[in-house]
């Protein structure tokens, strides 16, 4: 019988980092009497882009606004295809679609997570315009690879870094220089968080020009400032645009986790030291792999299960950690598996294998900078325990359940389970 004592109050998945520092900033902000964009976003805005190595630095409402920003600088738009992967959130496809793209799918390495560079170019057509890859749960692609693939097909890069502050590629950070733009999260679960919040980077001082003006509702550059002393009311709508820009409020919050971000990082890799000596060589987990080129952010922590070792789903498996009072989460729901994808354009789970059989045996653990090692080792030994009694003396499928290893074998006549031994 199981030793294992569960805590009296729940562990949340993923709680912010709020310190005096945090809210000094907020209330200076709020007390200036400027909360609209203005000299405290302008200063976020300098020190992201330094901070990155970028030119510029372009602060917006939400990673969403800045995919679908970095987009339109390029003129992607109805007739044309944008390469992409199915693990992801929905913004990243979503943002394809706003334009009036089609986006297509390329399907992963399924020891990462990361959109796989030889599906990629197997995916591109004459219509094809850009590729957006993902920096998945803080590793980084192959951008080594996906910059040549987009160098000699004349293709658009635009980077989905929403999980991506910190990541490293060739021991530089994601953004620093980039071939053409970046977009950032600074979500209340990100490693650098203000709420809702996010940036687009660049070197192209097109671009830059283009973003700023579609952020703030197609104004003419400077318009922010017309009602300061040294702005002027006369501004010119220069195309229909939208109203993404951050704000001030945002920004103070932003800048101060961004001085705080290498303490931050500092507590969050204490806290995966102990998952990783906890969960290495247990045969019914699968840890994620760090390609050499690449220094993880550790935004998530990512773990799957090996279903021909597990009597229970993986959804049961998850269940059974939250009644261990653990809070958890799945990164993400393939989207090709998403009924608004399915229906418009016929997918279905085994087109893209990898990426399916990943979302199905994923499970992202807690992981914060608050986090700590105690409740680190509690949630591995909740994982531990649960790995243990996973067998047919403590645990039956329920009525209708059937194991994960069975339902993938069904699901796509067991070609997943040889993917994914």
């Amino acid at each position: 019988m199981s030793e294992f004592k569960t805590r009296e109050t729940w562990m949340p998945f993923c709680i912010p980092d709020i310190s005096d520092a945090e809210i000094a900033a907020v209330s200076d902000a709020v007390r200036s009497g400027w909360w609209a964009k203005g000299p405290r976003t302008l200063e976020f805005e300098k020190r992201f882009a330094e901070y990155v190595g970028a030119k510029h630095c372009i602060g917006v409402n939400s990673c969403t606004a800045a995919l679908h920003l970095a987009l339109m600088t390029a003129g992607v738009g109805p007739g044309d295809e944008v390469i992409t992967t199915p693990l992801t959130f929905a913004s990243t496809a979503n943002t394809i679609l706003h334009v009036g793209a089609t986006p297509v799918f390329a399907d992963i390495d399924p020891d990462t997570g990361l959109i796989d560079p030889d599906e990629i170019e197997r995916r591109i057509t004459p219509k094809t315009r850009a590729v957006v890859p993902v920096h998945y749960s803080g590793l980084a692609a192959d951008l080594g690879r996906i910059s040549k693939i987009c160098d000699e097909h004349d293709l658009f890069l635009s980077e989905d870094a929403a999980h991506a502050v910190e990541t490293r590629y060739g021991g530089e950070l994601i953004g620093h220089h980039p071939r053409n733009a970046v977009s950032y999260s600074f979500y209340a679960t990100k490693n650098l968080a203000c709420g809702e919040g996010g940036a687009l980077v660049t070197d192209d001082d097109a671009i830059a020009a283009k973003a700023r003006v579609l952020s703030c509702h197609g104004m003419s550059s400077g318009s922010w400032n017309r009602y300061g002393k040294e702005g002027s009311w006369r501004y010119d709508i220069e195309e229909p645009g939208y109203k993404y820009n951050m704000f001030d409020i945002q920004a103070a919050l932003a800048t101060t986790q961004l001085a705080r971000l290498e303490d931050m990082q500092r507590r969050r890799f204490e806290a995966v030291r102990v998952y990783e000596e906890a969960f290495v060589g247990v045969p019914e987990l699968r840890l994620q792999k760090t390609p050499d080129y690449c220094h993880h952010s550790r935004h998530l922590y990512v773990l799957r299960v090996v279903p021909e070792r597990l009597t229970i789903s993986r959804d049961r498996f998850i269940d059974e950690l939250k009644a261990r009072n653990v809070g958890v989460s799945v990164h993400f729901i393939a989207l090709h598996t998403m009924s608004a994808y399915a229906k418009r354009f016929g997918y279905k789970p085994e087109d893209y294998p990898k990426a399916y059989a990943f979302s199905e045996s994923e499970i992202s653990l807690p992981m914060y900078s608050t986090l700590g090692t105690e409740n680190a080792a509690y949630v591995a030994d909740a994982v531990l325990d649960l790995v243990r009694i996973v067998d047919k003396r403590f645990f039956s499928p329920r009525r209708g359940e059937k194991t994960f290893h069975d339902s993938l074998k069904k699901s796509i006549m067991g070609k997943i389970v040889r993917l994914c031994p």
